[in-house]
């Protein structure tokens, strides 16, 4: 069984910071990609950035300044500093690992940014 764990989302004002959280834990090895994606209602899932184990960092344009991703390979967790939030940054954020022939995905944690 593997586990995948956000943490960290809630109600900001705009201009403010959210940091989120992932751990993944169980029966899970050789962890390559961990990221993040979000969903607003009535849009598709979409990339907001990710990182490789070594170190290999993308974001989408639209949160370049503003997220930084982050990760601790050793306890399998992985990071998402949120600053200079805006409206559009409201969502439901998935986290995300992929390896070797496997991705799991987390229950999301909701974001919501007021203006």
């Amino acid at each position: 069984q593997v586990q995948v764990v956000e943490s960290g989302g809630g109600l900001v004002q705009a201009g403010g910071s959210l940091r989120l959280s992932c751990a993944a834990s169980g029966s899970i090895f050789s962890i390559d990609a961990m990221g993040w994606y979000r969903q607003a209602p009535g849009k598709q899932r979409e990339l907001v950035a990710t990182t490789t184990s070594g170190g290999m960092t993308n974001y989408a344009d639209s949160v370049k300044g503003r997220f930084t991703i982050s990760r601790d390979n050793a306890k399998n967790t992985v990071f998402l500093q949120m600053n200079s939030l805006k409206p559009e940054d409201t969502a439901v954020y998935y986290c995300t690992v992929s390896g070797r022939g496997y991705r799991y995905w987390g229950q999301g944690t909701q974001v919501t940014v007021s203006s």
